[in-house]
């Protein structure tokens, strides 16, 4: 989480890193745990220091107990979206699978050690986010930026004085801007890749500039081109959408979700695909017919119930050897195992080839015909 937005003048990374973001919100739920139990960061820094003792173990355990408990609650309701939930909930805790055990603890420590421990550094050595809104930035890009030509030269000053007649800069160097980073950053140095875009150097630096009684944006959303330039206004919101640089990204980003929704507009309602049999490729029966053995996985896309039924083309005499009839929920998937037979007659011809096939599920009933088709082989042994 780079400093720099996509959109320009939306602060999209402002919001996303700092208010959306599942790393920020749970890394701040953490945080509320932490200041309920063991207090602010003084009495934390206090109790580091001291020995250990009942209160001690009392205020870390109840941390961790209260971090372990949202950690694990979190990931059983993430579970809980591949698994029936009321399920889930009415096998905890004897009856839960091992997969869904297996998750749920996975997903609990990952949780527990992002929220917990690792936090910010997540957003500086982990996350994706940051250098690919890095790679879209230019010269009219926002970002939260320090405004050096007002700020410098910094010393402090009286609340109402006047910094130019005293020969000194807006910043009166009280740092609150980097206590109050959560990646520990001075934002005065410049533009720095570790900088995620809280914004909380900005509310920071506009609390002291009201008690100061000076203007508020000595620290703020600004462009590279606005800071360079002495006096050159920010650009409206027409000009910002109007870059070239936004035309192309936002013409990509609308051919996606177009390609993406005419995807899904179209996407087949009844899906098939067959596994041969591995432990018995072809077999020999009575009379000499061959026998191939194949299971179908069959999946309704839909949200009505499909009744099927499976047929197969591709060699001469080849059928099932009894009528495969199915019924698909909505939404359902089904497993069913079907065997298909070739003739003594054409056994003998095809002698030792692959067959290529095909076989398809279509639909019975009054509602128009719906089919899915998948390939497969029949092997004919010598």
């Amino acid at each position: 989480m780079s400093s720099g937005c996509s959109r320009p003048g939306s602060g999209d990374c402002l919001v996303w890193c700092g208010l959306a973001c599942p790393q920020t919100v749970y890394t701040e739920l953490f945080q509320w745990i932490e200041h309920r139990t063991e207090g602010d960061r003084q009495v934390r820094l206090r109790l580091d220091r001291s020995p250990w003792n009942g209160q001690k173990l009392l205020r870390r355990g109840s941390k961790h107990l209260a971090w372990a408990l949202l950690a694990l609650w979190t990931d059983f309701t993430l579970v809980g979206y591949f698994t029936p939930i009321r399920e889930l909930a009415q096998a905890v805790p004897h009856q839960l699978g091992p997969w869904e055990s297996f998750w749920i603890g996975i997903y609990g420590l990952a949780t527990y050690g992002n929220a917990g421990f690792l936090r910010e550094s997540v957003c500086q050595h982990m996350c994706p986010y940051g250098r690919f809104q890095g790679s879209l930035m230019d010269a009219s890009t926002l970002y939260v930026a320090y405004d050096e030509r007002r700020g410098e030269p910094r010393a402090p000053r009286p609340r109402g004085s006047d910094p130019v007649q005293r020969g000194s800069g807006a910043c009166v160097d009280c740092t609150l801007c980097v206590q109050v980073c959560p990646v520990g950053i001075d934002i005065r140095q410049g533009l720095q890749a570790a900088c995620i875009s809280s914004g909380l150097c900005i509310d920071a630096c506009n609390q002291v500039m009201d008690k100061l009684r000076a203007p508020r944006g000595l620290i703020r959303l600004a462009s590279e081109r606005e800071l360079s330039h002495a006096g050159t206004p920010a650009l409206t919101l027409r000009a910002h959408l109007g870059r070239r640089r936004v035309l192309v990204y936002g013409g990509l980003i609308a051919l996606a979700s177009t390609l993406m929704a005419l995807s899904f507009i179209h996407r087949p309602t009844l899906r098939l695909n067959a596994v041969r049999d591995r432990a018995v490729l072809a077999r020999q029966v009575e009379n000499g017919a061959v026998e191939n053995v194949y299971r179908l996985q069959m999946m309704n896309a839909s949200e009505r119930p499909h009744d099927v039924q499976v047929d197969v083309t591709g060699a001469d005499g080849l059928r099932l050897t009894a009528p495969a009839h199915v019924h698909l929920a909505a939404a359902g998937a089904h497993v069913q195992t079907v065997t298909l037979r070739l003739p003594p007659e054409q056994a003998r011809v095809l002698a030792g080839q692959v067959l290529p096939i095909r076989i398809g599920i279509a639909e019975t009933g009054g509602h128009a015909i719906e089919r899915a088709e998948t390939s497969s082989t029949f092997m004919v042994p010598h």
